[in-house]
């Protein structure tokens, strides 16, 4: 049976499609695309040259690249997609004219994962901090944006962004109100962060927030408030990443400390 299902977040599009009989038309896209087959072998006309993308082959696409798409039998393929507007993807490469790809099919693990990274995200309804992160991380493997040392050696900068960051730990994390209190754009923000402390602003905010939770747990016995206080969903939410930077979930942690 063919299922095409399409997610928003952050400006991306992300597509999880599995198909027998389906058969696309030539047809081109506005924006970047990047896919992975998951299971099959996809077959398409591209420019004029016949492309076939096995299991983990990464497939990209530039802006108006005229193809069409099928499967090479019917056992099927399943496969996923991310479609970045154009002039969005050229500004995180740092790149005014139109990139082409030297190959429209590649076998490059570390990318494959940061498209797989990026679609999970968009599909589980992750922060919109969190998927901007994951799409810049992917924009990185076309970029060629050398860090600048001086947001490595700004300890002022540093330490506002930090104090922006952990000021609204009950919250979500708003990158577009923290960037342009600092005078950049979101991306620039994420890089000039990332640079300057070795982790991005989305895990140190939920580290704040963890820490924080670890704080209140500690004074109250209380993991419930700790929940609630800490901006976390349910407790499950709280205990995945208690256990990522403690060993331990915070009810165990709770139960340790009586």
């Amino acid at each position: 049976m063919d299922k095409f299902v399409y997610k928003k977040s952050a400006g991306i599009t992300a597509l999880s499609a599995s198909l027998c009989d389906f058969q696309y038309k030539k047809h081109s896209h506005e924006e970047y695309a990047f896919g992975v087959t998951l299971r099959g072998v996809q077959q398409y006309n591209l420019d004029g040259s016949f492309q076939s993308s096995y299991r983990d082959g990464v497939m990209l696409f530039h802006p108006e690249q005229v193809h069409d798409g099928r499967s090479q039998d019917k056992t099927g393929i399943d496969y996923v997609m991310v479609y970045i507007n154009s002039k969005l993807f050229l500004e995180l490469i740092g790149k005014k004219d139109v990139v082409k790809f030297s190959s429209p099919i590649v076998y490059n693990r570390r990318l494959e994962q940061s498209i797989l990274h990026l679609v999970n995200a968009v599909f589980t309804i992750a922060d919109e901090s969190l998927c901007s992160e994951l799409l810049l991380a992917l924009a990185d493997h076309f970029s060629q944006t050398e860090l600048s040392n001086k947001f490595k050696k700004d300890t002022v900068f540093i330490a506002k962004a930090k104090e922006m960051i952990s000021f609204s730990l009950d919250n979500v994390l708003r990158l577009d109100d923290i960037s342009r209190e600092l005078g950049m754009s979101k991306f620039q923000f994420i890089r000039a962060f990332k640079a300057g402390t070795g982790i991005s602003p989305y895990q140190f905010f939920l580290n704040c927030k963890v820490e924080h939770a670890k704080q209140l747990i500690e004074k109250t016995k209380d993991i419930y408030s700790a929940v609630a206080e800490c901006g976390f969903v349910d407790l499950s939410h709280l205990n995945r990443h208690f256990k990522s930077v403690y060993g331990t979930t915070a009810f165990e942690y709770v139960s340790d400390i009586r």
